[in-house]
C-alpha cells in the first residue's frame, strides 16, 4: 500500500502505530469500512477536513466504484481510522464469546466490561449494523461478521441434514465460550415425540422449534457446544404461547446437555426476571436465561438472586441524564401535547391507566420502546408543566414537555454514563430510537456477566484439559 505523507511524498508505509490492526488494511478495505458505517457525503467532508482541497463527494464515490485512485495523505488515513472504533485490547482476553441478534451490542459490552473478546456478532438490521459498527472494534482477522443468521445454521434449507448443518456451522462460526443471544419471542410448532422418533432426529428441538429463530441459537449451541450461554428476552416470554415457548426453549437447552440458573423458580418471585431500574432510572423488565454445560460441573450455586452483590452502590437520577440545552425540535408541539393530553384525559375517565408519562428529575422512566420515535409519550421529560394551571395558560404551554434526545437515550440505556457522549450514532433520530428502544440496559448485562466470570474462567479451564486429554499421546517404543 502505498500512502502520502502531508506534504504529498510518496512513501511506502504509514506512521500510524505498528499495532494498530488496521494496518492491515489497504486504503481500499479502510474506505469500505467507513461507509458501512457513514454515507459518502460524510466521509468527504471528513477527508476534505483532514486534507483541505482534495476531496470531495464525487471523489469518494469515483473511488467506490473504482473510477479512480485518489492519492491518501496520512492525515487523510488517519482520518478514516479516527471514524472507526478504536481496536480493543484483545490480546488480554479471558475468554471469547459471539454476539446473536446483536442489535447495538449491548449484551456484548456488558461482557467486554469483565475481559472477553467477541469473535462472531450477527445481526440483520441493516441500521443497526452501522450503529453496532460504529462504536464496538470487529478485529479484521479476529471477528466475522454475519447479517442473516440462517445462513450459519442453514435453517431454511430444507434439502440439508442436522449433520451437515452442524458442520457448517461448526466451519463459520470461530470456537468460544460463551453464547450470547437477544432472540426474538416466536411461536413454536409442537410436535409430538411419535413424530419426533418417527423422523429419526438426533435432537426433538429439531422438530420442536423449527421455523424460529430460538432453534438457530439451538443449532449453534449444539454445534459448537460453547461452556455457557446468555439468552435474553421480553419477560412475557414466560407465559408466551399459554406458556408453551418457554417449555420447549427449557426442555431444548436441558437435551442439549446445559444447566439453566433458576429454571424453576416461582412465578412471582422468578429472579431471572431482572427490572433495569436497580441501575438506571427505567423501569424495564427483561427475563434472562443463564446456562452451563453439565458435563464441566460449573454450575452449582449459581443463582441470579446474588445479583444484589453486583448492583451499583449509587443510581444515577433521571435528571442527571438530561443535557441542560436541547434543540427545540424535541419539545412536543402544542398540537401533538394537546392530542396527548386529551388521549390520557379520557382514558382516566373511563378508569384505564393509558396515557403519556410526564417524567421528573428524581422519578424513575416507564420503558423505553421502539416505537419512541412516534410521539415520546411513554417518557416526556417535564419542563414545568403545573397542573394547578390553566392547561392552555401561556406557562403551561411555554414550558410543554419535550422527547429524549437520542444521546440521552444512550444514557438511559447505559451505553453512556451520566455527563457522556460518547456513544456514536450515526443514524436518524427515528432509527436511534428504534435501536434503543430495542435494547438492553448495559449496566444490568454487565452486572450478569460478573456474577458469571469466575464460572466462565473455571469452564474455560477444564475445557482446555478435556481438549488436551483428548489429544493422542506420542507412544515411542522401548528399546530392547
Amino acid at each position: 500500500m502505498t500512502l502520502l505523507s502531508d506534504n504529498d511524498t510518496p512513501r511506502q508505509e504509514h506512521t500510524l502505530s505498528r499495532s494498530s490492526p488496521y494496518e492491515r488494511l489497504s486504503e481500499r478495505e479502510l474506505l469500505e469500512r467507513v461507509l458501512e458505517i457513514y454515507d459518502q457525503g460524510r466521509v468527504a467532508e471528513a477527508l476534505a477536513e483532514a486534507d483541505p482541497g482534495n476531496w470531495c463527494r464525487e471523489t469518494v464515490n469515483r473511488w467506490v466504484k473504482g473510477k479512480a485512485s485518489p492519492r491518501v495523505t496520512r492525515a487523510a488515513w488517519q482520518r478514516l481510522v479516527a471514524m472507526l472504533p478504536p481496536p480493543s485490547h484483545q490480546h488480554e482476553a479471558g475468554f471469547r464469546f459471539i454476539d446473536l441478534f446483536a442489535g447495538i451490542g449491548g449484551i456484548r459490552k456488558g461482557f467486554e466490561a469483565i475481559g472477553g473478546e467477541c469473535v462472531f456478532t450477527s445481526e440483520w438490521d441493516k441500521y443497526a449494523v452501522r450503529t453496532y459498527k460504529a462504536n464496538h472494534y470487529c478485529d479484521p482477522v479476529r471477528h466475522r461478521f454475519n447479517r442473516d443468521i440462517r445462513d450459519i445454521t442453514l435453517s431454511a434449507r430444507t434439502d440439508v441434514d442436522e449433520d451437515t448443518a452442524y458442520r457448517h456451522i461448526d466451519r463459520e462460526i470461530p470456537d468460544h465460550d460463551v453464547l450470547l443471544a437477544g432472540f426474538p419471542c416466536q411461536p413454536f410448532s409442537l410436535a409430538g415425540v411419535s413424530k419426533k422418533n418417527s423422523l429419526g432426529r438426533k435432537h426433538g428441538f429439531e422438530c420442536d422449534a423449527q421455523g424460529t429463530l430460538f432453534f438457530d441459537v439451538a443449532r449453534i449451541i449444539a454445534a459448537k457446544r460453547p461452556a455457557a450461554f446468555l439468552l435474553e428476552n421480553v419477560k412475557n416470554l414466560k407465559s408466551h404461547d399459554k406458556g408453551k415457548t418457554f417449555r420447549i426453549i427449557c426442555e431444548t437447552l436441558d437435551e442439549l446437555g446445559y444447566e439453566v440458573a433458576d429454571v424453576d423458580a416461582p412465578r412471582n418471585r422468578d429472579p431471572k426476571i431482572l427490572d433495569a431500574q436497580q441501575f438506571l432510572p427505567q423501569h424495564r423488565e427483561r427475563i434472562i436465561l443463564v446456562g452451563f454445560r453439565r458435563d464441566l460441573n460449573v454450575h452449582q450455586g449459581f443463582t441470579l438472586k446474588d445479583i444484589d452483590s453486583v448492583l451499583p452502590k449509587r443510581r444515577p437520577t433521571f435528571g442527571e441524564l438530561l443535557d441542560k440545552e436541547v434543540d427545540s425540535k424535541y419539545i412536543l408541539t402544542p398540537k401533538l401535547w394537546e392530542y396527548l393530553y386529551k388521549y390520557a384525559q379520557k382514558h382516566r375517565e373511563k378508569g384505564n391507566g393509558f396515557g403519556f408519562g410526564l417524567t421528573g428529575p428524581h422519578d424513575v422512566a416507564r420503558t423505553l420502546s421502539a416505537r419512541y420515535h412516534k410521539d415520546g409519550s411513554e417518557i416526556l421529560v417535564d419542563r414545568g408543566y403545573d397542573e394547578n394551571l390553566p392547561f392552555h395558560g401561556e406557562q403551561n404551554q411555554r414550558n410543554r414537555p419535550r422527547r429524549l434526545t437520542p444521546q440521552e437515550c444512550a444514557r438511559l440505556m447505559g451505553f453512556d454514563a451520566p455527563g457522556e457522549s460518547t456513544f456514536v450514532i450515526p443514524v436518524s433520530d427515528t432509527q436511534a430510537y428504534r435501536q434503543f428502544g430495542n435494547s438492553v440496559v448495559v449496566p444490568v448485562f454487565e452486572a450478569v456477566a460478573r456474577l458469571m466470570h469466575e464460572r466462565i474462567l473455571a469452564a474455560r479451564e477444564k475445557t482446555r484439559e478435556q481438549a488436551e486429554a483428548e489429544v493422542p499421546q506420542l507412544e515411542i517404543p522401548l528399546t530392547a
